[in-house]
């Protein structure tokens, strides 16, 4: 396991690190989701460590909020930058993605994007808006996360005062209660949950899947039977995400028994089950 810093085409520098196999020509790159650090979610640890004993690179991809705060430097400015889930902007996933592609291009043969949480639903933007199946031979999306459902606790009060304070230019501003009642943010953070741009997977089979449906790539889609951000139902939300897919008869959609939204007591399971599906898909 070793360090692996990537630059956005804005200069702030992106902090994953790499769990390196021997020559390997096939890496899984995993977009973590707000909180979605080794801390909250150590079955990234099995992930890597799995799939580098078995000859496929990992790389843990930390976006700008997989921590409340994350300092950091920017290449352009010579600054040093404080990032995090507190001022996360949803504009930049393409970038952070694209960091974190760019490495890959250079270094692999095979490349499948995964993610996990709302990195899944980053993924989902990045590869509705990019079909080049050369830098993405697959996707893997871990359990995609259901912004209805997580925001369903904000009152229209709270709503109401996000939109004013953005709308008269204090954006930056921390808000002065916990959004969804657990993140401390700036209101353009805020803002930007609100504003749909990611809210891509929904329970309702009539939601809006526009984004869904623009993905020509074929891959894997995951969860676990007790994720309690799908409404009671995570087979069919799963099954839902994938029906509106032009691709869903080729998809594998891979249901872990007894576990929920971080894979609890299956942290094992889930490292086995993309290690399958990579060397599956690479063995040609």
């Amino acid at each position: 396991m070793e360090s692996l810093d990537v630059t956005t085409r804005r200069g702030t520098i992106l902090n994953g690190v790499l769990f390196p196999a021997k020559n390997s020509d096939t890496v899984v790159i995993a977009i973590t989701g707000i909180h979605g650090n080794f801390y909250s979610n150590p079955f990234y640890y099995n992930i890597g460590n799995t799939l580098s004993a078995n000859g496929i690179d990992f790389i843990y991809a930390q976006t700008c909020d997989a921590l409340g705060e994350i300092e950091t430097y920017n290449v352009k400015t010579g600054a040093k930058e404080i990032i995090g889930s507190w001022n996360e902007r949803f504009s930049y996933t393409d970038e952070d993605i694209d960091a974190y592609l760019d490495y890959a291009a250079k270094n692999y043969r095979h490349v499948i994007l995964a993610g996990h949480s709302l990195g899944a639903n980053k993924v989902i933007y990045y590869l509705s808006r990019h079909h080049d199946k050369k830098r993405v031979e697959k996707f893997i999306l871990m359990s995609p996360a259901n912004l209805k459902h997580m925001m369903s606790g904000l009152s229209d009060d709270e709503k109401n005062f996000i939109e004013k304070i953005v709308r008269y230019g204090q954006g930056k501003k921390i808000l002065p209660f916990y959004f969804m009642g657990w993140v401390l943010c700036t209101a353009n953070t805020a803002h930007d949950w609100l504003s749909g741009m990611l809210d891509n997977v929904h329970t309702a089979c009539d939601g809006d899947f526009s984004q869904v449906e623009q993905i020509n790539h074929t891959g894997a889609l995951i969860i676990g039977t007790y994720d309690n951000f799908t409404d009671g139902d995570p087979s069919g939300f799963l099954k839902n995400i994938n029906d509106h897919m032009p691709t869903a008869a080729e998809n594998k959609l891979i249901f872990i028994e007894r576990t929920g939204h971080t894979y609890q007591q299956k942290h094992q399971e889930i490292a086995e089950i993309i290690l399958k599906l990579a060397v599956d898909w690479t063995k040609h």
